[in-house]
């Protein structure tokens, strides 16, 4: 099996989802900001070894995904799975907008930046790596709050509509890519609500919370379970279609 690449692996998710790909004896490539700085990294380091490559990439520096790709291409060539997983909802003082008085420009393209355009970004350079006769699969993490058709709530203007953009440029991706690598299958997928830094402001309001290890075996379980007519969908934790 070719080997798997997680963007945003530093923690939570991501990090639960390299874990649980090197206990399957799977190799992986972790990448994030700063994985040297990552304890839960430096742990697998120890624990997998040689199967675990670490990459540093910024999803906001495109010249760091360019040398990424370089060093993933150098050690494996190609790609079996990419999973984009960074995501950002709240940092520092900032958080996700209740009212339209508090909607910042900066701050919305900030998460514009992390939540779409990087992970766009990411796919445009290590495309090429999942061209080959194997079956591949391209996810990106999503929400169901990026959902326009489930929206009932309102509020989260910045990372409802980053996430929205996301969804969209996903479904290009599914349109295009599959176009050129007909063995590609491309996903836009939601967690459910994760017991992880992202979400620990909002898990009062939360009816179900899932831990970092049971959220990455349920994605995972529909990315290895994925098929060519899966191609394109939105799809939640438990297999359910998502309305875009």
């Amino acid at each position: 099996m070719k080997p798997a690449l997680i963007q945003g692996a530093s923690r939570g998710i991501g990090a639960g989802i390299v874990g649980l790909l090197l206990e399957r004896g799977r190799e992986v490539v972790a990448t994030s900001r700063d994985p040297a700085s990552s304890e839960a990294l430096a742990a697998l380091a120890k624990t997998h070894g040689e199967r675990l490559l670490t990459v540093p990439l910024d999803v906001e520096d495109e010249a760091s995904i360019e040398a990424a790709v370089a060093a993933v291409e150098r050690r494996h060539g190609t790609l079996g799975l990419l999973m984009n997983v960074a995501g950002l909802l709240h940092e520092g003082p900032r958080g996700p907008e209740r009212r339209i008085c508090e909607v910042d420009p900066q701050w919305l393209h900030r998460t514009y930046a992390v939540n779409a355009v990087g992970p766009l970004l990411v796919a445009k350079h290590f495309a090429r790596l999942l061209q080959h006769d194997d079956p591949a699969v391209l996810a990106n993490v999503s929400a169901r709050v990026g959902s326009i058709e489930d929206d009932r709530m309102g509020g989260w203007y910045g990372y409802r509509a980053s996430k929205a953009a996301q969804n969209m440029f996903t479904k290009n991706l599914s349109i295009e890519l599959t176009r050129r690598f007909p063995q590609l299958v491309v996903l836009a997928l939601h967690p459910g609500t994760v017991d992880t830094g992202l979400s620990a402001p909002f898990q009062r309001s939360a009816k179900t919370l899932f831990s970092v290890e049971r959220a990455a075996q349920q994605l995972l379980r529909i990315v290895e379970r994925a098929s060519p007519e899966d191609n394109g969908r939105f799809i939640a934790w438990d297999g359910a279609e998502i309305p875009w």
